[in-house]
């Protein structure tokens, strides 16, 4: 695996190297990142991850400075699935002035996680933007844990008329439900117990929206007790129209095969998100 730091490595590097498939990360990889470097194989002559964590998309209080970073270990994984680049940049190399130019997200990216992290889609497309411009993938993998941030990048590549295919991966989780995430580091080993307990949640409210219950106010505000017996401070339970995440018709005029229920809330001082479809596999392709 070649591990370079510069745009000009990288581009020198990529310049022959066929069908591009590309997974941006974070870091602090586990199995749910590997996934997606397996589907990325499986569409790419050359697979390239990044490793890049963006100040742009966290807020002032939020966990920058302690944001796991495990480079070493990160290596080792990324070898073993084969992938052939992996592209870590410094800062200066992807801000090299003030980024005053920001990427400008649909309003969907003000509801949900944008709701409670203010700016945060502006700094994910913008990061997302210049490491397409950078990569120049023919393909990219993007895990639908997150599914409204795979919904506003699907979105800013089909409005810039990007030459690049997204692919969801769907969440990898533990055995017991959780799914992973480079956050649940964080988890205190009596939380991680509690944790799965968020999936659990939303399974639950979208199989009373399968057996036919379409009070979906009173669905999400019965989720969010749940939780908050249990501990946990919640942001929002939201019962969504999968393909555009709109707020379903009140009466229940959506067909169930097409809603999702998203789910953000804290155990202590992590944060957690999830998503469950109504009926598994029915809103992304």
């Amino acid at each position: 695996m070649d591990i370079l730091h510069t745009a000009a490595e990288l581009h020198a590097r990529l310049a022959h190297g066929g069908k591009i498939a590309f997974v941006p990360t974070m870091g602090n990889l586990h199995q749910g990142h590997l996934q997606l470097m397996r589907i990325a194989r499986q569409h790419g002559d050359t697979v390239v991850a990044s490793i890049f964590v963006n100040r742009l998309q966290f807020g002032p209080n939020e966990d920058f400075d302690r944001y796991p970073r495990t480079f070493e270990a990160d290596c080792e994984g990324l070898r073993r699935e084969n992938v052939d680049v992996l592209f870590s940049p410094q800062e200066q190399e992807m801000y090299p002035t003030p980024q005053v130019y920001r990427v400008n997200p649909p309003p969907l990216a003000e509801e949900l996680e944008g709701a409670f992290r203010p700016g945060f889609f502006h700094g994910v497309c913008t990061v997302v933007l210049k490491l397409f411009n950078l990569v120049r993938p023919d393909i990219a993998v993007f895990g639908k844990k997150d599914r409204q941030q795979l919904k506003i990048v699907r979105g800013m590549v089909q409005q810039f008329n990007m030459p690049i295919k997204i692919i969801p991966a769907e969440t990898v989780r533990a055995d017991d439900g959780l799914a992973l995430a480079s956050r649940n580091s964080y988890l205190s080993p009596s939380e991680r117990a509690e944790a799965p307990r968020l999936y659990r949640t939303l399974r639950w409210v979208a199989t009373e929206i399968a057996t036919g219950r379409h009070d979906y106010a009173n669905l999400e505000a019965d989720a969010r007790a749940e939780l908050a017996r249990h501990g946990w401070k919640v942001d929002y339970i939201a019962i969504r129209h999968g393909l555009a995440l709109r707020i379903p018709h009140p009466e229940g005029y959506d067909h169930p095969n097409l809603l999702i229920v998203l789910g953000a809330a804290a155990l202590g001082t992590t944060r957690l998100i999830d998503n469950v479809d109504v009926v598994t596999g029915a809103n992304e392709d």
